[in-house]
């Protein structure tokens, strides 16, 4: 099951495979095929984030911005040597990190929604 993140002011986005400081500004529509997420969090900043993007530039997360933390499937892992440089592989899931700004809490909600439609215990 696919879902189309739209483009929007309010929403940004991390993921590992960028330094952990910056976050990107979610300037185009995209999606996330849901059968490939493992586990899916939700939460609320408790006190306002900084971070920088791409060009260095400050975004300020404020408190209360949700957050749909989706940590893919081994599928969507990176491959790498131990650290000790043995042979053989080590999995880095990939996770995926969407912020929603307080007054922009429908794309949020919309998600979260067709997430919770695929669990099984709630």
């Amino acid at each position: 099951m696919f879902i189309k993140i739209k483009k929007n002011l309010g929403i940004s986005m991390q993921h590992n495979g960028i330094d952990k400081r910056h976050i990107v500004p979610v300037t185009s529509n995209f999606l996330i095929n849901l059968d490939q997420v493992a586990e899916a969090s939700f939460y609320t900043l408790k006190t306002a984030k900084t971070h920088v993007d791409l060009e260095g530039r400050e975004i300020e997360l404020p408190m209360h911005t949700a957050v749909v933390h989706l940590q893919m499937s081994y599928l969507y892992a990176l491959y790498t040597e131990d650290n000790a440089g043995r042979k053989g592989r080590m999995a880095e899931r990939q996770f995926y990190k969407l912020f929603f700004r307080p007054e922009n809490l429908d794309p949020y909600l919309e998600l979260r929604g067709v997430i919770e439609t695929q669990v099984a215990n709630l």
